[in-house]
C-alpha cells in the first residue's frame, strides 16, 4: 500500500464518509473499491473502442452469414 494525498470538494468528502459508514467501512477502502471499478469501466470502454474500430475497419459483408439464417431461425413447431 501506498499513502497519498488528493485534494477533493468538502461536500465529496462528506458524501464519501456517509457512504463509507453506511457500508460499514472507512474512507480509504471505500475510495480504493470506487478507483478499482472506475478503472475497470475505463478497461472494458477501452475494448470496446478497439471492437468499434476493427468491425469499421473491416465490416461485415453483405453475404458473410447468408448460409447460417436456418440455424439462427425460432423453430415452428
Amino acid at each position: 500500500m501506498a499513502t497519498i494525498q488528493v485534494v477533493i470538494d468538502a461536500k465529496l468528502l462528506k458524501a464519501a464518509d456517509l457512504a463509507a459508514k453506511r457500508r460499514k467501512t472507512n474512507r480509504s477502502a471505500l475510495i480504493r473499491s470506487a478507483l478499482e471499478e472506475h478503472l475497470e469501466r475505463l478497461r472494458r470502454l477501452d475494448l470496446e473502442e478497439q471492437e468499434r474500430r476493427a468491425y469499421l475497419a473491416q465490416p461485415q459483408r453483405a453475404d458473410e452469414f447468408r448460409g447460417w439464417e436456418s440455424v439462427a431461425a425460432w423453430p415452428t413447431d
